[in-house]
């Protein structure tokens, strides 16, 4: 890969974790080098945590790459879907990496979306108290917000993500070839959370990436409310333009979470990292009463925007153009699915086990305009506005 072609986002955390986002069309290709300059010069075992289809596809390249470089490279698969993201695939992982010899100097790769990175990371951070792991996310959803700020977690009966650890990687290596390998649906989940960080910190984020959207190529893969639109193929300046959209989401989130790494629940402005949980309340809901099997988790997050959104109009906080931008967004990210047939009353208890709570009460991220959040205690918000703010979100 020619170096003009990397984007280099610097995460800023402290001396000791400040780690690299390595971006750009072939990227993977570094992922030997990458590891070599960012592990401890003693490492000498990898262990890459992937699922079957993502290794299919990519697996034999970065075992290759990581032996190259001097690694005894190992690899462990997990289920695919959000269902697997649990302590028992987590005590699975930790038994392997226990059995391959993995030492305090040695290191886990996470391959694969949100998913894999999540659990991938949380095993990472629980393994002899703490070992290194990197980033390599192959989903436009992983790439642009769960690898980059150290989040790492499993799901319970309870909830999403009850149980986790913050643990920042050594890198990020994100390669935009492995975009043209997601089908549609990665893709509009990625593009919801993409939508998602411009809503609520930049205007300017927010309109790069509604402009791109509408260009209805493969990469985008735009469609309106009614039909798939046919998409063009991807030309070398989208492949570029793509690159750098990407870059500009990293760096966005980056600057969040250098700012308040382990989202400090005092904190409350708009540079909190929880105003990155824009429509997720809502979101981890829808999830949760589906048993994650209806939802990507970028869809879900589409219609949490919406709902949170909707609240902020009957609350007075954001005008009804401002609203009708983001529902014009998310509808270029792609059709969700269908969600009106879902019972209320089981979203709204979901919302209680919400793991973003204060004080009992849910801490909602709501928006004054596009590009500027606020946070809004739950005790604030009457049960009606919420239920009628949810209906109209579900019937998008």
């Amino acid at each position: 890969m020619l170096e003009s072609k990397v984007h280099r986002v610097r995460v800023r955390l402290s001396a000791r974790d400040d780690y690299h986002i390595e971006i750009g069309p072939g990227a993977l290709e570094t992922l030997g080098a990458v590891a070599r300059r960012s592990l401890s010069p003693y490492a000498r075992r990898v262990a890459v945590i992937s699922n079957r289809k993502v290794f299919n596809l990519m697996g034999a390249r970065v075992m290759k790459d990581l032996r190259a470089a001097g690694f005894a490279a190992t690899y462990w698969l997990m289920g695919d879907g959000e269902r697997h993201k649990s302590l028992l695939t987590a005590e699975r992982a930790l038994d392997f990496l226990t059995k391959s010899g993995i030492e305090r100097s040695d290191a886990v790769v996470a391959l694969g979306g949100g998913v894999v990175g999540d659990l991938a990371g949380f095993v990472a951070a629980v393994y002899l108290r703490g070992i290194a792991y990197i980033q390599v996310p192959t989903t436009l959803l992983a790439q642009i917000d769960s690898s980059v700020g150290g989040k790492t977690a499993v799901n319970t009966d309870a909830g999403k993500n009850l149980i986790g650890a913050f643990h920042q990687p050594r890198a990020v290596v994100v390669d935009t070839e492995t975009l043209r390998t997601l089908p549609p649906r990665e893709l509009t989940a990625g593009w919801c959370e993409a939508i998602k960080q411009g809503a609520v910190g930049s205007r300017r984020l927010f309109e790069e990436t509604r402009r791109f959207l509408a260009r209805g190529t493969s990469l985008s893969r735009a469609r309106s409310r009614n039909k798939l639109l046919e998409p063009a193929a991807a030309s070398a300046d989208e492949v570029v333009t793509m690159a750098k959209l990407i870059a500009a989401q990293c760096a966005f989130k980056a600057k969040i979470v250098v700012g308040d790494e382990r989202e400090s629940v005092e904190r409350l402005n708009h540079r909190s990292r929880r105003i990155l949980n824009f429509g997720h309340t809502i979101a981890h809901a829808l999830e949760s009463v589906t048993r994650y099997k209806r939802f990507r988790h970028g869809e879900a997050v589409g219609y949490g925007m919406l709902a949170a959104g909707e609240i902020s109009v009957r609350l007075g906080l954001l005008g009804a153009s401002e609203l009708e931008s983001l529902r014009a967004a998310v509808s270029l990210a792609g059709r969700l699915p269908r969600a009106n047939d879902l019972d209320e009353s089981a979203i709204l208890t979901a919302l209680s086990s919400d793991k973003k709570a204060v004080s009992g009460h849910v801490q909602w991220v709501l928006l004054e305009r596009i590009g500027r959040a606020r946070i809004v205690n739950g005790g604030e918000i009457s049960p009606r506005i919420v239920r009628s703010s949810l209906r109209a979100a579900l019937a998008a």
